[in-house]
């Protein structure tokens, strides 16, 4: 049986958490919707709460320190129970009507991953800053030809993977560069990722987007290093 929950790592997202947890939950196909709070200063854990509290399906954890996103992903892999998890950042630049085409491809591809891309079809996307769009071009070209493998998107949060793999994959990224890492070792894992275009509304800095350029820059570090290590 093949089924599906849903991580929404969120710090500091008291403007966006309830409205991205309800576009999650506009369609039924998840089992679990797991929120964790990464030690948010703001609003952003009673809003959890409340939704919590107002849908079975919604479970809230807090994790013990505030360290980025990468280690809220690995605070999560005791929790999941489902064949499959999927990502879904707490802002509101993804779509999850998108997951529900990412898990068709998921039912008759189990043991691939199925990653998000803004860059292939004609789906609806909004890039406010010309320099990220470039910048995740680059780095989504790099990691290519590092690994031999075309990925149009490394930086897309839409990855939905067989628990196999996310339970037992040791996460070291504690940051954004949690996504090389995990597209990195899911190739030495199954070389078959498989990607389903997505919309994407990019948000502002002032909105409180929080990738830095120096995440770019580890990206491309991190790249290597786990092109080679483990």
């Amino acid at each position: 049986m093949i089924n599906l929950s849903v991580i929404v790592p969120f710090f500091n997202e008291e403007q966006f958490l309830d409205a991205s947890v309800n576009r999650l939950l506009s369609n039924d196909i998840y089992t679990s919707i797991y929120l964790i709070d990464n030690n948010s200063t703001d609003n952003s854990y009673e809003i959890g709460k409340n939704l919590a509290g107002k849908y079975e399906k919604v479970e809230l954890l807090k994790t013990g320190k505030n360290k980025g996103k990468g280690s809220v992903l690995a605070f999560s892999k005791n929790l999941i129970t489902t064949s499959h998890v999927v990502i879904h950042d707490a802002d509101l630049e993804y779509f999850p009507e998108d997951i529900i085409e990412m898990f068709e491809l998921a039912k008759q591809n189990q043991r691939s991953l199925i990653l998000g891309s803004r860059f292939i079809g004609s789906k609806k996307r909004e890039n406010i800053y010309l320099r990220t769009f470039l910048a995740n071009r680059v780095m989504s070209l790099f990691f290519s030809i590092v690994n031999s493998y075309k990925i149009s998107d490394v930086a897309s949060c839409y990855k939905l993977m067989p628990v196999e793999f996310f339970k037992n994959v040791e996460l070291k990224e504690s940051g954004f560069s949690i996504e090389i890492e995990l597209l990195s070792k899911f190739l030495k894992f199954n070389r078959s990722v498989l990607e389903v275009p997505i919309s994407y509304e990019g948000r502002s800095y002032t909105e409180g987007k929080k990738i830095k350029t120096v995440d770019g820059f580890q990206y491309l570090f991190n790249t290597i290093k786990y092109r080679f290590l483990n």
